[in-house]
């Protein structure tokens, strides 16, 4: 009779315990994730482009989407173009300070401060594409890791690839620029000096204002802009120019918001950039400035002006010192890297890939 007892006791604790034990089960099952793992990352992300342009519905929309689908949902970035938050030369500085997340804009906005990142804006090197001149960009800083960019969490760098002059009047030759004011930003102010022409800087979102009221007749930028910036309405004439011009755009993001993100999210972000920079970014001016150059012959009547080979050559010659007083400031700086040969041997190796 005992032993019975003793059984049946046995069994009471046994099925107790399995109760308590699947009631645990239950309310662990039922507990919220960490909140790490759930927790969300909201940013903000300013540039100066319109909102209608590929830089904002085709590259920041198509980033801002992989963010979001690599991070599950977990990183939330809104973009404020059309120079919302800050204006495009004061767009890095407000990375910097944190008055916002992430930043699209051109070095070149703050000249001066970035000189190695220069070096990839000079004349008389030949870039066949914007891809070309993107993967030259990015390999390049990567190899180069220059100081000056180590404030801020760089995302990916972009660029125009070669850019062109349009212009008012006609400009077959030297002497048609002489005096002429061009719109310009960074290295190509000396650019357009080594010319003859006079170079007033400012942002491609003044430049349409001041083209309009003849503060300046004519920009030297992708052709891209005739059809995004609508400056096929205030310039008549396209001389093409592919050794003159090359811009480089940034994506960046404050350190302290970078730091303050899990491992496995700025993984996820790194991969995305890598990925995105190829598939999209660095070749978004290419399909730019195709579109763009047909609309402006065909729907506005622009003029192209094709430099004669000799014309050409007066072109180049007079830009060629541009790249030896560069090397001088970089060796002033006491920057010991070869700057210009690195940025040089990359063309060539990219030039023969794309």
């Amino acid at each position: 009779m005992k032993f019975m007892c003793f059984i049946h006791t046995t069994k009471k604790i046994t099925a107790a315990f399995l109760i308590l034990s699947l009631a645990l089960i239950a309310a662990s099952c039922s507990q919220p994730a960490s909140s790490e793992s759930l927790k969300k990352y909201e940013f903000t992300l300013a540039h100066f482009f319109p909102g209608t342009h590929p830089a904002e519905k085709e590259f920041v929309q198509g980033w801002i989407k992989e963010i979001e689908k690599a991070t599950s949902g977990r990183v939330v970035i809104t973009s404020y173009p059309n120079e919302v938050l800050r204006k495009g030369a004061d767009i890095y500085d407000g990375v910097v300070e944190g008055v916002i997340d992430i930043g699209l804009s051109c070095f070149s906005y703050t000249a001066g401060r970035f000189p190695v990142l220069e070096a990839f804006e000079l004349p008389g090197i030949i870039y066949k594409n914007a891809k070309v001149a993107s993967m030259v960009a990015w390999e390049g800083i990567k190899l180069l890791d220059p100081d000056e960019i180590k404030d801020t969490k760089l995302m990916m760098v972009i660029t125009t690839g070669s850019g062109d002059l349009f212009t008012k009047s006609p400009v077959e030759k030297l002497e048609d620029l002489r005096g002429m004011e061009i719109r310009v930003t960074g290295a190509c102010a000396k650019t357009i000096e080594a010319l003859g022409g006079i170079s007033v800087g400012m942002t491609q979102a003044e430049a349409y204002e001041a083209l309009q009221k003849g503060i300046v007749k004519g920009n030297l930028a992708p052709i891209e802009v005739l059809q995004g910036w609508n400056h096929a309405d205030v310039t008549k004439y396209i001389t093409k120019t592919p050794f003159l011009y090359n811009t480089l755009f940034f994506v960046t993001m404050n350190l302290d918001k970078w730091n303050s993100l899990p491992g496995d999210i700025q993984n996820a972000i790194l991969e995305v950039n890598e990925r995105f920079l190829e598939e999209v970014g660095a070749g978004l001016w290419d399909k730019q400035n195709e579109a763009a150059l047909k609309w402006a012959l065909e729907e506005k009547g622009m003029t192209v002006i094709e430099l004669s080979e000799g014309e050409t050559e007066r072109w180049i010659k007079k830009v060629e010192p541009i790249q030896e007083e560069y090397m001088a400031k970089i060796r002033s700086l006491d920057i010991k890297e070869d700057v210009l040969k690195v940025v040089k041997e990359l063309a060539e190796k990219y030039n023969e890939i794309y």
